[in-house]
């Protein structure tokens, strides 16, 4: 269930039906100022709408105070086994304070940033991960994992409730996609403060990015879930940023920049699909709008399946299509098929996001079209055998006297046999 409370971190709003926020750490030394700036810099321009940044000596504390007044996102401080450096922090202005109450130095520490935190107006997160459960959890942990971290995340909450401290939110990360799916579920139902989602430690951008896909967009999907990051080894951290974005965009929770549709190819390709979706994904890039643009391998069922995209290409034999909504634009070689797309979308921006359609070209488009359609009349595509079933079926209802609302006159009952399967040969062929 989603969060009923909501916190400020910074301007942006975490919980109780806002956005879900997506954020990122830095990767640098954040005594390093001139380092860890660029990268603060290149994840504010990925999208994060927060960043961390360690601080685990005093130094980091000095380069914090110039660092929260030049970041163009809010900076959160992540604190361990130090609770002064969670008060210098606070005294530096950070907008958030990372926090384990586990490994701070027990309840009168954690009292102490609570009530400097409060005095400021600083929100914290309080949370635990998989690998750093309080001690008298040990055993727990061994015969339930999913039950420690729960009850670790429960005991800590109740502590900075008795300390009349409730500006946090919390998380709860486990390395097991699994364990963290369940105990976020679990303690989801337990706590109304908001919740920041995590697989810790997570892998290369690879296995990484799959673990948190899994993960977050499953708790997410449920509705749990007010914050993300994703952990990567890498050290370029928008590249979690990207991950973050691509969760989101996927469950239609936010939109930013365009979305890329690209079929998986199959033994009708006749281009380089690779080398093209790779490259309209780059020069995509530089759009933020939300356009959904599609890269179809075949011409047979390409338009079909990607009708809704605001723009399209796809090719056969040596020639392409790009089209808008299901309906060609214009017919072109397929090797400008990438640099007519991206024509036809900058005069559409030009044009105040309307479609600029040539009647002339769009005809020999649509002509194009037809003739692929016609010279594979023979291929079983999607749609054409869901158009067989229909008639097949309408046909069975016919002749048992069943009634169908439909248009026109009834085709005749089709028959399949193996003579027809989609597999028998294929009608083109690559060099």
């Amino acid at each position: 269930m989603a969060s009923k409370r909501q916190i400020d971190v910074g301007g942006v709003k975490i919980g109780g039906g806002a956005p879900v926020a997506v954020q990122s750490m830095t990767k640098t030394e954040t005594a390093d100022f001139e380092a860890t700036m660029s990268q603060i810099r290149a994840i504010a321009d990925a999208g994060a709408d927060l960043v961390r940044c360690a601080v685990p000596r005093d130094e980091d504390v000095e380069a914090l105070r110039r660092i929260v007044v030049e970041s163009p996102i809010p900076v959160i401080a992540d604190i361990h086994f130090n609770h002064t450096l969670a008060l210098k922090a606070i005294d530096a202005g950070a907008h958030c304070i990372r926090l384990n109450p586990g490994n701070i130095g027990g309840p009168d520490k954690v009292a102490e940033v609570a009530k400097r935190a409060s005095a400021a107006g600083t929100p914290m997160r309080i949370g635990v991960n998989s690998g750093s459960l309080p001690k008298h959890l040990h055993a727990l942990e061994a015969e339930s994992p999913v039950e420690a971290l729960v009850t670790a995340a429960v005991e800590f909450v109740e502590l900075m409730e008795r300390l009349r401290f409730e500006n946090f939110k919390v998380s709860i990360k486990s390395t097991s996609v699994p364990n963290t799916i369940a105990s976020n579920r679990l303690l989801s139902e337990k706590i109304d403060y908001p919740l920041h989602l995590g697989i810790t430690e997570a892998g290369t951008k690879w296995t990484g990015s799959l673990k948190s896909a899994v993960g977050l967009g499953t708790l997410l999907a449920d509705d749990i879930g007010d914050t993300i990051r994703i952990s990567l080894s890498t050290f370029f951290a928008e590249e979690e940023v990207k991950v973050g974005w691509e969760i989101l965009k996927a469950l239609k929770l936010r939109e930013r920049g365009p979305v890329l549709i690209a079929c998986p190819t199959c033994g009708r390709l006749q281009f380089d699909m690779d080398a093209v979706v790779t490259e309209v994904e780059q020069r995509l890039q530089a759009y933020d709008d939300p356009i959904e643009v599609a890269v179809l391998g075949c011409a047979v069922n390409g338009v079909g399946e990607a009708s809704h995209a605001d723009f399209g290409i796809t090719g056969a034999k040596n020639q392409g299509v790009v089209y808008s909504k299901g309906e060609a634009l214009r017919k072109v070689p397929q090797e400008q098929l990438v640099d007519v797309l991206f024509e036809e979308i900058d005069k559409y921006y030009a044009a105040g996001k309307t479609v600029v359609r040539d009647e002339r070209q769009a005809a020999e488009g649509t002509a194009f079209l037809q003739e692929i359609e016609e010279e594979n009349a023979g291929e079983l595509t999607p749609e054409r055998l869901a158009a067989m079933e229909a008639a097949a079926a309408s046909g069975e209802a016919l002749e048992n006297g069943v009634a169908l609302p439909m248009n026109g006159v009834p085709r005749k009952r089709v028959t399949l046999d193996e003579s027809q399967s989609p597999t028998a040969g294929r009608r083109f062929s690559r060099d």
